[in-house]
């Protein structure tokens, strides 16, 4: 039995250790706002949160969240109102929307790593998630604004 804290909630599931954490979220646990993209790490879909950290679940052994927070894209805020949520809506980020998830949760780790982070710090973070519709300044702009509004009073 794996023990697993997501989005606050325990869970106690009787899954393969070795299973990736995308499965888990999406096919055990009907988590579906966590994409599947390449299975290989490659492109940033299933970026979800362990301890704070952005990983790609898709690549990620179940047994590697066990004892540890997990944040997906539906915990990100309960009512969907996080900054940066707001933020990708003013701007306008979401066009297919496939990548969304991803790119937020990379976006929110960086700003709670870096709040005020270089567009170059931007860059890099967002570096290995993939937008098919090409919104990169658009995502880029949204994180901005966030890390901008941070600064103020």
């Amino acid at each position: 039995m794996m023990q697993l804290t997501i989005n606050g909630i325990p869970h106690e599931l009787d899954v393969d250790p070795e299973m990736p954490l995308l499965w888990v979220l999406r096919d055990i646990l009907g988590m579906t706002g966590t994409k599947y993209g390449c299975g290989e790490a490659l492109c940033g879909a299933c970026t979800v949160h362990i301890d704070g950290h952005a990983v790609r679940s898709c690549v990620t052994p179940v047994r590697r969240a066990s004892a540890k927070a997990v944040t997906s894209i539906e915990g990100l805020s309960p009512d969907g109102n996080h900054p940066l949520q707001r933020a990708w809506t003013e701007m306008g980020v979401p066009q297919c929307g496939f990548c969304q998830a991803g790119q937020l949760m990379t976006a929110a780790a960086l700003l709670k790593k870096n709040p005020r982070p270089s567009p170059t710090d931007i860059d890099r973070s967002l570096a290995g998630n993939l937008c098919r519709c090409g919104a990169y300044n658009r995502i880029r702009a949204a994180i901005q604004k966030v890390a901008d509004e941070a600064k103020q009073p």
